[in-house]
């Protein structure tokens, strides 16, 4: 039993040689083609960057254009509603006037 190793051992031993291969490819992966795969990267990611800036700048426009079109309704809202209230108030005073003149008439013709 103590020729053999332990679980921990060999899990350890795995895991260095694992290790090892990874930096052996990633150390190739670099000299062999390392700068073109970096300008490749770089250009990848800037156009990346340059889709997400125009998506947020469309995304912020669209909101600004929605945000004036609810204000513009609103305000063509109230002003309905005030002239709906002048309309009713002119209504109301002609009411009033014709009223007023009916018994003023009445009280004329009594007199």
């Amino acid at each position: 039993m103590k020729d053999r190793e332990s679980l921990a051992e060999r899990l350890n031993t795995a895991a260095k040689a694992k290790k090892a291969l990874l930096d052996k490819a990633q150390a190739k992966a670099k000299t062999i083609n390392g700068p073109k795969r970096s300008a490749e990267r770089l250009a990848i990611a800037t156009a990346r960057d340059g889709r997400i800036a125009d998506r947020k700048a469309a995304k912020e426009a669209e909101q600004i254009r929605l945000d004036a079109a609810r204000k513009a309704e609103e305000l063509a809202r109230q002003a309905e509603v005030a002239a709906t209230a002048a309309r009713e108030a002119d209504l109301a005073a002609s009411q009033k006037r014709a009223r007023d003149a009916k018994y003023a008439a009445r009280k004329a013709r009594r007199k």
